[in-house]
């Protein structure tokens, strides 16, 4: 059974299961876990893995339109070294503190490698769903595309100041704060923006039909893509870049710009069934955990 199928099966058995987070009584919570093997290159940073990995749960909370309140981690390592174990704590209450949360310890344990689990938590009372968009309106995306992508050619390339810099992305809390009064469906980009499409039409029961001229692509793959496919690729389908992925009305288009902190970009329209890029069908294709 691979990561969705397993998601999936969760989501049958946990009836709160199925969105970015859970949201209980109006607290919100979600948990990741990061292993150096999959989620940190070479060259990363434990300042950066610090930031990453709490970072990771922070884009949750903020896909629940959320506020962010508190996040904790598990640092699991076959050995401690003081100056690492610093510098990780350093990332994590910078990443917290970036957005208005507080970072408030966690547990260590020894493992096979570098391993990290993350809970964050936050508050709403009028979570975000990804089941609410309907057909007609809207589908954008925040910030930009592939960063996280191109830090990966980076450390592969021994670029690894530039690769860290990348790889700390900013949790879009803010942002989702104040797209939560507009949007209709909403979660991060974790897994790529072509999978974050094909989830989005699973939960609402709608289509998407986008164009890859709207996509903004950031600068920084158009400096490692070899060609227009690569760009595309790792645009669409690398994932790992966390921003926020939601649908609305086009009549509250405006407000919503005016309300929100971070630039945002209309990708197409919500439609019926199924998800296309220009007059082909996009491929469910991004990142797994495992791979």
């Amino acid at each position: 059974m691979d990561e969705r199928a397993a998601l999936s099966l969760l989501g049958d058995v946990v009836g709160r299961a199925g969105d970015d987070a859970a949201v209980v009584n109006g607290q919100v919570v979600t948990t990741d876990m990061l292993h150096e093997r999959t989620d940190f290159p070479g060259g990363t940073t434990r300042y950066t893995a610090g930031w990453r990995a709490v970072g990771a749960s922070l884009s949750d909370v903020a896909a629940m339109g959320a506020e962010a309140t508190a996040a904790v981690a598990v640092y699991a390592d076959p050995s401690f070294e003081e100056e690492e174990l610093r510098e990780f704590v350093g990332g994590a209450s910078d990443v917290c503190e970036a957005v208005g949360a507080e970072y408030v310890g966690g547990d260590l344990d020894t493992h096979t490698e570098f391993t990290v689990a993350t809970t964050a938590l936050g508050t709403t009372n009028d979570p975000v769903r990804r089941s609410g968009a309907n057909p007609g309106e809207l589908v954008c995306v925040t910030g930009t595309l592939g960063r996280s992508a191109a830090a990966l050619r980076l450390f592969e390339a021994g670029e690894t100041a530039r690769a860290n810099d990348l790889f700390r992305f900013e949790p879009r809390v803010a942002a989702g704060c104040a797209l939560g009064p507009h949007a209709s469906a909403m979660m991060d980009s974790s897994d790529g923006l072509a999978r974050s499409l094909h989830q989005l039409a699973e939960a609402s029961d709608c289509g998407f039909a986008v164009e890859f001229d709207a996509l903004p692509v950031d600068e920084s793959v158009r400096s490692v893509a070899d060609d227009e496919a690569t760009l595309r690729d790792l645009a669409c389908h690398f994932g790992e870049d966390f921003e926020l992925v939601f649908t609305l009305p086009e009549d509250v288009l405006a407000a919503a710009r005016e309300a929100c902190p971070t630039p945002f970009s209309v990708l197409g329209t919500v439609t019926d069934s199924g998800v296309t890029m220009g007059d082909e069908a996009l491929p469910d294709r991004g990142f797994t955990h495992g791979e």
